[in-house]
Formats: structure tokens, sequence, C-alpha cells
């Protein structure tokens, strides 16, 4: 993973409570192996009609969010079943850090380990960046990872809060597998003295 520091992007709504982890990515788009190629389907149901065609009048089908790496949402975002794919679309698709009053669990974890940045926020704090997003085309949110800050241009200073183990995997680019590789070296002498 690569390491996360600050992040300045545009910021796209999905103005919607409890969205699922088959609203993020469908069941019958998990038949690949890899962790790429999710992006083309996230929010698929949402952003495509029955015969394939973009739906105008979902959010990340407008214009003035091609290209974000910011996502807003509701409270309970990534509820459902624990499928990892839904981060691995998220983050295929192009967003970086996911913005929402709260997450389900196992889908909040799982961004950490996929390289996401999920912040909670105030469900108050949450609708002011929802109404900045509707009034500044190509609205931009700076996202500061070592001082756990928000900003913006119109003057918008947020502080959030993060677990600091969590903060330091991103911050040094790390999963699961690259923190224990940080102790090969002792690993492979325990296994020398061992056999």
């Amino acid at each position: 993973m690569e390491p996360f520091k600050t992040l300045t992007g545009i910021v796209a709504p999905v103005d919607r409570v409890n969205v699922d982890t088959d609203a993020i990515i469908p069941k019958q788009f998990l038949k690949r192996i890899e962790r790429s190629g999710f992006g083309q389907f996230l929010f698929y149901e949402w952003r495509f009609d029955e015969a394939g065609n973009e739906n105008p009048d979902f959010e990340l089908n407008k214009p003035r969010y091609k290209g974000a790496s910011i996502l807003i949402s509701r409270a309970n975002f990534g509820c459902g079943s624990s499928r990892e794919h839904a981060p691995w679309a998220i983050l295929d698709y192009g967003f970086k850090c996911v913005i929402a009053p709260s997450f389900a669990d196992i889908f909040y974890n799982n961004c950490f380990k996929n390289g996401i940045l999920p912040i909670r926020l105030s469900e108050e704090q949450v609708d002011e960046l929802f109404r900045r997003t509707a009034a500044h085309e190509g609205y931009k949110l700076t996202v500061d990872l070592e001082n756990k800050k928000l900003s913006d241009e119109y003057g918008l200073d947020l502080s959030f809060d993060l677990d600091e183990h969590r903060r330091q995997f991103l911050l040094l680019g790390l999963d699961d597998i690259a923190l224990t590789l940080q102790h090969e070296d002792k690993i492979a002498a325990y296994e020398a003295k061992h056999g």
C-alpha cells in the first residue's frame, strides 16, 4: 500500500443512510479473484439503468463529481455482508477517503487493510460537508492525516479522531503482512534457533 499523509481532492456525495455492501458492489460482480477491476461496478444499480446506460440523476454520474477522491455519505455506511470487495471497489473507482457519521465495523476495518481512510464525523459536521459540496462546484477538501484535520479553501477547519495504531498503518502504508515483514529478521532468527 502507498503511505497516506495528505490528500486534496474533489468531494462526491452519496446522500443515503445504510448504504450496504451489496449496493456498493452487487453480488453478481464478485466472481473476480484479483482486487482490481471492481471500480467499474461501484454502486452499479444506482449508477446504471436496466439497459446499462448511466443514470443521470445519480450523484457520481454528474460531471461536477468526476475524478472525486473523497466520498461523503450518511450513517451506517458499509453495512450488510462482510465482503472485502466493497473497499476494493471504492478504491479502484478512485476514492481514498470516505467520510460518514458511522460505519459498519467490518467495512471500517477493511478500509484500513486496503489503504482507505474512513473518517467519522458528527451528523452536523457531515451535514455541513454536504452543504459545501452542493454550494461549490468542484468542491475540494484537504485531508491531513498527520494532524487529523480537514480543511477547505472556504475556512473549514475540522479535527477528527482516529486510533493511533490505525493512523500509523496508513501513514506508513502498511497492511497486516507488511507489518509482520518489518520483523522479518527476528522471525528468521527465531526459526533458525527453533529449527
